[in-house]
């Protein structure tokens, strides 16, 4: 919103949307009698600017958290990582691309509770001076045969077995694509 606002006032200097959430995650459960509570933020796709294309994968604006790496999760806590992947053309065109989201799947290994706390699921990161937004991110949860789109905000009750993917949102790109990339 606020990149919006000044694009208005500064056109041509100002990057476009980036992923504009910070995807957070926290899972809890017990083991054996011993708790186990764990919190992330997933990253996202940077909007583009006028001089670069936006960065994948990357934690922006508010986090100022770093990656957390798969061995080390599933170290500590009773899941699986599936898929730990950017999520390829997730960035919007333009001039300059705006870097992609990434797709990060668990599987539960034990009973546990599962909060989502995200946004840009419906409204995308916009692009600016031609560039096209980048793509809103999707949150699903799969419980034996059933799929299930979940919202921004989610509460789960996970069961051994039961997997959630967590597809973050891209950036938007900045300035008209050249006209190969409409194709």
């Amino acid at each position: 919103v606020v990149l919006g606002a000044l694009a208005q006032a500064l056109p041509g200097r100002i990057p476009a949307a980036s992923q504009g959430t910070m995807n957070n995650l926290t899972v809890g459960g017990n083991v054996d009698g011993q708790q186990f509570v764990y919190y992330e933020t997933i990253a996202g796709g940077h909007g583009a600017a006028p001089d670069g294309v936006g960065m994948s994968g990357r934690h922006s604006h508010m986090t100022n958290t770093l990656n957390t790496p798969v061995e080390a999760l599933e170290a500590v806590l009773p899941l699986r990582v599936l898929a730990y992947e950017l999520r390829a053309e997730s960035g919007g065109l333009g001039q300059q691309r705006g870097g992609d989201g990434i797709r990060r799947t668990y599987e539960f290994l034990t009973n546990a509770t599962v909060t989502l706390n995200t946004e840009r699921r419906r409204r995308t990161p916009f692009g600016l001076n031609g560039g096209t937004a980048g793509r809103v991110g999707q949150n699903t949860s799969k419980k034996g045969d059933i799929v299930e789109s979940l919202g921004a905000k989610a509460v789960l009750h996970a069961l051994p077995g039961d997997v959630l993917t967590i597809e973050t949102p891209g950036g938007g790109g900045w300035g008209t694509p050249p006209p190969e990339s409409n194709a």
